[in-house]
């Protein structure tokens, strides 16, 4: 296969049944979750007897609906849209309107999902996706119970993915939890993470667990410290009236960078069975250490940007964003240490930083070894050594690269750098993705290894559960306090800058 040669799925066709989607009218909906419908389809890994139910509040006829949907796809598709494998998708499309409050409303869905579920030949295997506002997640799954739409007999599965936010604290979230396990039980709930859709993120496991020259090394004793970033030059856009109540530490903390911690820091799974992998992932988010009210004011920083410049383009602050406060004391970026108290991290550091209106769109894991001993080099001109550094890519561009020293040629002792790039669509060819493929496909195939597990949730919470006290009880004094266009507060650089690090500069 040469570098350029296009790329598609492969693998067996995920198994008949059909799809529900709650909230099809919607950005997710239009922008995500058809596109990545089209690819599995184009793939040929949907199953020849599928259908698509889609509910939403509108009032609309399924051929309305159907041309709806047609004109979107020729927007958010990320590939040509090839006529034949639509029209076979769009004849497997229906649309019934309905209120998630409604009990009657159910019984119509009920009556389309029969009826769907008869002219497809699903074998009356059903998945429901609530891509509706969160408040409506435990309302609506009760009465998915109540229409008896998530019984599952005679051989007959039935699912149902969950979109974050999965509560908006600890409370919350065990309060979700405990609602719908009244009706679903725990191997019937997906709660998706968009994060873990990115091969760079399913890569990690196959990175550190198949290369015998990585594992023996991913430890204490050779690893200084990790930095987790995941950066965007947007702002708030339209969402100002959602940020508002959620702020950059509840939207992003506990779910997708608590997931790459926990990916990067786990232990070797027994096997990659869902709750193998997912069991040791819980074990790394119990094992961060909880911080005292002065730790989170040490090892917590907090920022709301300004008006700035991105991309030579003068941009509004926060508080000049549609439906923000103009006093608003919202975070729109974070920055934390942690420590993991087990005995793989005993003694590093993690340093996660998430925000928006940052200099470039990028998260990426980087994993900072420990310098080699200076004595060989006494007497020669070398100075310092450059560390080593592994950085994992997620995105925008997927791919990991490895920073070592060599000597410059010449008569001189002198050290360079070398940075050592896998670049996934260099190598590999590039997929059509949006991120969402491979975790409606799991779903159907039934393997919840990427979906977090009710204790994930909750513990992810809890650990941000100090944080967000302290914060409620300590307005910011000096918001805003970093420019659009900059890196963050100057706080963020004086937290590293304290034990003599700082963050690995991204172009």
């Amino acid at each position: 296969m040469s570098k350029t040669e296009p790329l598609t799925y492969v693998g067996d066709p995920a198994q008949p049944c059909v799809m529900v989607i709650f909230g099809a009218t919607g950005d997710l909906t239009k922008r995500k979750l058809f596109p990545a419908l089209y690819n599995l389809a184009k793939a040929n890994l949907l199953a020849r007897e599928f259908a698509i139910v889609c509910t939403g509040r509108n009032e609309l006829t399924t051929e309305a609906f159907r041309e709806q949907i047609t004109a979107d796809i020729k927007t958010f598709a990320t590939t040509e849209v090839d006529a034949n494998v639509w029209d076979w998708f769009l004849n497997r499309t229906y649309y019934v309107s309905g209120d998630v409050t409604a009990p009657e409303s159910y019984q119509k869905l009920k009556a389309a999902i029969v009826e769907a579920d008869k002219a497809h030949n699903t074998h009356g295997n059903y998945f429901f996706y609530l891509a509706i506002s969160p408040n409506f997640f435990g309302e609506t799954v009760r009465q998915l119970g109540a229409a008896g739409l998530v019984d599952e007999d005679n051989g007959h599965w039935r699912r149902v993915i969950i979109e974050k936010p999965f509560g908006r604290d600890l409370d919350s979230a065990k309060k979700l939890n405990a609602e719908i396990r009244q009706v679903l039980d725990e191997r019937q709930i997906y709660r998706i993470d968009h994060y873990l859709g990115k091969e760079t993120v399913q890569n990690i496991l196959v990175f550190r667990f198949s290369n015998g020259i990585f594992e023996p090394i991913w430890n204490r004793r050779y690893i200084d410290h990790v930095q987790i970033t995941a950066a965007e030059t947007v702002g708030v856009e339209k969402r100002g009236g959602y940020y508002e109540t959620s702020g950059a530490l509840r939207d992003m903390i506990p779910n997708h960078l608590f997931q790459l911690v926990s990916l990067t820091a786990m232990e070797p799974p027994t096997s990659f069975d869902a709750d193998a992998v997912r069991g040791e992932q819980s074990k790394v988010l119990h094992a961060i250490a909880p911080m005292s009210p002065e730790e989170v004011l040490a090892n917590a920083i907090r920022g709301q940007y300004g008006e700035g410049e991105i991309n030579n383009e003068k941009v509004f602050g926060y508080r000049q964003e549609l439906n923000v406060a103009p006093t608003s004391t919202t975070e729109t970026y974070v920055a934390l240490k942690l420590m993991i108290d087990n005995w793989r991290w005993a003694g590093v550091p993690f340093y996660l930083r998430t925000g928006k209106r940052l200099p470039k769109r990028v998260t990426e894991i980087a994993i900072q070894f420990k310098s080699a001993p200076l004595t060989l080099f006494r007497d020669t001109p070398v100075e310092r050594l450059r560390t080593n550094r592994l950085v994992i890519h997620i995105q925008p561009d997927e791919g990991i690269s490895l920073r070592f020293g060599a000597k410059i040629p010449g008569p001189i002792m002198r050290l360079g750098a070398v940075e050592m790039d896998f670049n996934y669509e260099d190598h590999f060819g590039k997929i059509p993705s949006t991120g969402y493929e491979r975790l409606m496909y799991d779903c159907m195939i039934g393997d919840a290894t990427l979906f977090q597990r009710a204790d994930m949730v909750e513990i992810g919470w809890s650990e941000i559960e100090p944080v967000i006290d302290v914060w409620n009880a300590l307005p910011p004094r000096a918001f805003p306090n970093y420019a659009a266009g900059t890196w963050g507060p100057k706080e963020a650089d004086e937290l590293m800058a304290r034990d003599g690090r700082e963050w690995r500069p991204i172009d």
